[in-house]
């Protein structure tokens, strides 16, 4: 036992946070500031990053083994981790859910889905190996277009993905893709 008293700067010190909502000097909306040390505790958007992985004329899709949506087909994505970039994180969630090695090619899309709180970024890619379920994933599959469960789709984004993947099938210089217009593609969609 140390004579010292423990202190802020101290491993293993734990001080009483007291947060409230108020709006910081400089901002315009109530963020989470601690009363004590001023802290801002900024609560925003969550980065998903994933590809439209295909082989030939086929895709990959995962049915997910968790929720949200367990049981529903998805396109390889989740949420960006530190310290990668948006690419790195769409192959890592190729590898995550399809143990797929893929080749990231051109961006496709960012969607916004602010009632979640959320960026989606999306990736055209390749698929370079096999395919197997990985631990967030029941069963993954290579599919064609004709074959794709569009009702069985876990998310409006992965409809949008498709979709957006398909207009610019075999073209190589194109502008990324954004939220479609209201009513674009009815979910869950059917062709």
């Amino acid at each position: 036992m140390s004579d010292k008293p423990s202190g802020p700067g101290d491993p293993g010190t734990v001080l009483p946070v007291a947060f409230g909502l108020k709006v910081p000097p400089g901002e315009d909306r109530e963020r989470l500031v601690c009363e004590r040390c001023g802290f801002v505790n900024y609560i925003n958007p969550r980065i998903v990053v994933g590809s439209v992985v295909t082989l030939g004329e086929r895709f990959v899709l995962c049915r997910r083994a968790i929720e949200p949506r367990r049981g529903y087909w998805t396109l390889p994505a989740g949420f960006l981790e530190s310290h990668e970039t948006t690419r790195e994180g769409a192959a890592r969630e190729a590898r995550e859910e399809a143990n797929a090695e893929i080749e990231i090619g051109a961006l496709l899309a960012v969607y916004e889905i602010t009632r979640i709180a959320q960026v989606q970024i999306f990736y055209r890619a390749r698929l370079l190996s096999e395919i197997a379920p990985g631990p967030e994933s029941l069963e993954v599959a290579l599919v064609t277009w004709a074959d794709i469960p569009w009702r069985e789709l876990a998310f409006p984004s992965v409809v949008w993905a498709l979709h957006h993947h398909d207009r610019v099938h075999g073209k190589d210089g194109f502008a990324p893709f954004a939220n479609p217009p209201a009513g674009e593609f009815a979910f869950p969609f059917a062709p």
